[in-house]
């Protein structure tokens, strides 16, 4: 099979429309990490983004009779964009069913280019579903994001033209992972002409389908996806791809947000070009690889890494989440709860003990006779002086909770600070995120019964696609079985956060 996709990629008609992207050499990000990190700018390409291969390679094979009755796919953005261009080049008409959550930016430019938009469901898989349904009715050819040997053989050429960029040594090449069309196209090649060169995945905490089904030895169905990185967003990876994945890809890496928006920043100040959070997947999973190594005693010196940088269709106020988010991500912020003495000149014998550090956040709110509680933000210069700082509080009697790498604090919390109520009895206090669309937090504040008292909401709309609540209820015991069935039923995910320390500290 390896002969068969090796063929295919040597062959794939991708050049009509893509470009040979150029592979940029990451100055700023190599001199911090101390190897050689590249960037394959296929952010470049004319829609921005990678997909524009694959989607071309498979409709350029397609029958006269094929192109004529049209086609039809479902994507969140990039592949539809891609499914469009290819349909006007070669004259057809292009069908594109698109979740209710897809970023605006994505699709206007998907009618720009003469596609027409279905809006159906709220996730890649409840479009597809959809578009299946169309496909038969109105007879299109289906055109799979990634589970398609033409698909992958056309995003595969991409490893063709790194090689022949790069004739040097190569320690590994970071992909980003959603169904794996990308990376089985690009292992598939990398492994049969280059096989010591290691191909290794890249996913987020909550969207790694991937990495759970290699697991797994078979593909795994996750209930639900974050919708931070929707490039990525894939409840159930690709049949063939989770083939190819099994007999090539050497490692997955996963990361959170925060890495991701980190990683973001880091493309931009190399490049001055903005990332989608999917189109920077591969350079946080870089920097985490290049960690992970460091800790097991295999650090890693003046090695080649090369990372897809796969697109930047970013919805542009999104950028409010990024550079919040991006100081946590990159180590250069932490934030504490420290408990002080509500005494006279505590409070600035406190600041006097952060001395010329730099204050990112200082929130502080009276609470109790004998105690306060202060939540504060700290820029650092590496992973490992969040715990040095708190040692350091702790050992001046500050009792000390790092709340780096929570996510209820970094959301909420910091923005929140303001001391406990006596009528919050009884609270109950949930996370919740929902994909962010005009009507969501209605729906959201609809499905509570009007018995249940609200007795704490936190909401803030950044940009993303996703939005974020805090909530406290105060529901009578008598029904709480009513309340377990009204969170089973909403179908957003949710976090019970009621022992969350920070929440007993702050609120």
């Amino acid at each position: 099979m390896t002969t068969d996709y090796l063929k295919k990629i040597l062959t794939a008609r991708v050049y009509d429309v893509a470009i040979e992207s150029p592979l940029e050499f990451a100055s700023s990000l190599s001199e911090r990490t101390g190897n050689r990190i590249y960037y394959k700018r296929e952010d470049m390409q004319s829609v921005f983004s990678f997909k524009l291969r694959g989607a071309y390679n498979k409709m350029a094979n397609l029958t006269p009779a094929q192109l004529k009755r049209g086609v039809i796919c479902a994507s969140a953005g990039n592949h539809a964009q891609g499914v469009a261009l290819s349909a006007s080049r070669l004259g057809c008409k292009a069908l594109i069913v698109m979740p209710t959550t897809t970023p605006q930016v994505k699709i206007d430019a998907v009618r720009a280019r003469g596609g027409d938009v279905v809006l159906h469901g709220e996730s890649y898989s409840d479009a597809y579903a959809h578009a299946l349904t169309l496909e038969k009715k109105q007879k299109l050819t289906f055109v799979h994001p990634f589970d398609d040997p033409d698909v992958i053989a056309g995003q595969g050429t991409i490893a063709m033209e790194i090689l022949h960029q790069h004739s040097g040594p190569i320690h590994a090449i970071f992909v980003a992972i959603g169904g794996g069309g990308l990376i089985a196209g690009i292992a598939a090649y990398v492994k049969a002409v280059r096989p010591e060169i290691k191909v290794i995945g890249v996913q987020t905490t909550d969207s790694d389908a991937m990495a759970q089904s290699l697991a797994a030895g078979r593909r795994i169905t996750l209930p639900d996806v974050g919708l931070f990185s929707d490039g990525t967003a894939v409840k159930l990876v690709g049949e063939e791809t989770f083939r190819l994945a099994k007999m090539y890809v050497d490692d997955i890496i996963v990361v959170d947000t925060d890495a991701v928006c980190a990683a973001i920043k880091d493309v931009f100040q190399d490049t001055r070009s903005i990332l989608e959070p999917a189109g920077a997947l591969s350079i946080a999973g870089a920097k985490a690889y290049i960690e992970r190594e460091r800790l097991a005693k295999r650090p890693l010196k003046n090695e080649t890494l090369v990372t897809i940088a796969c697109g930047a269709n970013m919805n542009f106020d999104r950028l409010r989440l990024v550079a919040e988010r991006a100081e946590v991500g990159e180590a250069r912020e932490a934030v504490f709860a420290v408990t002080i003495p509500e005494q006279r000149g505590s409070f600035r014998r406190f600041c006097e003990l952060i001395g010329a550090r730099s204050v990112t956040e200082f929130n502080y709110r009276i609470s109790g006779e004998a105690e306060a509680h202060v939540f504060v933000g700290l820029q650092i210069a590496n992973r490992e002086e969040p715990g040095k700082i708190a040692k350091a509080f702790e050992k001046q009697g500050y009792r000390t909770l790092d709340l780096t790498h929570d996510e209820l604090a970094k959301m909420h919390i910091r923005h929140l600070v303001g001391g406990k109520s006596p009528l919050a009895q009884d609270e109950m206090l949930y996370r919740f995120e929902f994909p962010e669309r005009p009507g969501a937090l209605l729906r959201f504040l609809d499905s509570m019964a009007p018995n249940w008292n609200i007795s704490l909401f936190h909401y803030r709309n950044q940009g993303a696609d996703v939005g974020r609540i805090l909530v406290g209820l105060q529901v009578p015991k008598k029904e709480m079985k009513a309340f377990r069935a009204s969170l089973a039923s909403l179908g957003y995910r949710y976090w019970d956060e009621n022992d969350n320390p920070a929440y007993k500290l702050f609120l």
